[in-house]
């Protein structure tokens, strides 16, 4: 067996533990958490997907984060995620929880954000390239560059509840004033 995860229903409540390529192929619930990264002057962590990798090739995120582990919360996933990709640690403060529709399959998303440090080590398998950018130059990269179809929807919830320049970054439109 893979990565293994839970399968959760509606209300995320736990039903099985599955294979996490069964739940996706099966379009089955499981659980996701990331990150925003910000650093210490509060400009956004944005990267880049390495081409070759078989999820989102070549595309734009201002998330970090993964699946979640039989038994982890959602806090502590976001966490070791985040000390997985980008090689330092730091705590991962809940913001927002909800149920993702999916570009692959549809999935529970714990949204966090972490402060970490400029200096980081990000893994290759995942990144192959990052930058630190502004509210104002992330709301760019969005407007110009191919995002995650799931990081989009991450972002317009967040910015619902007032992350990054509000409303101002919908899918590549600035919002009207």
């Amino acid at each position: 067996m893979g990565e293994l995860v839970e399968r959760v229903d509606g209300q995320d409540q736990v039903l099985a533990v599955v294979d996490r390529g069964e739940a996706i192929r099966n379009r089955w619930l499981h659980r996701v958490a990331t990150s925003v990264c910000r650093d210490p002057g509060g400009r956004i962590l944005v990267h880049r997907r390495p081409d070759g990798v078989s999820r989102f090739p070549g595309q734009y995120n201002w998330l970090i984060g993964g699946a979640v582990e039989v038994g982890e919360s959602y806090e502590s996933a976001a966490a070791r995620e985040v000390g997985e990709e980008l090689g330092v640690r730091a705590d991962a403060r809940f913001v927002l929880k909800f149920l993702c529709r999916g570009a692959i399959s549809p999935y529970w998303l714990g949204l966090h954000e972490a402060t970490v440090g400029r200096d980081i080590t990000p893994d290759v398998s995942e990144i192959a390239w990052h930058a630190w950018l502004t509210e104002d130059e992330l709301r760019e990269a969005v407007r110009s560059r191919p995002f995650v179809p799931d990081a989009l929807e991450a972002l317009d919830r967040y910015q619902a509840l007032g992350g990054p320049a509000a409303g101002a970054m919908r899918h590549g439109r600035t919002a009207p004033m």
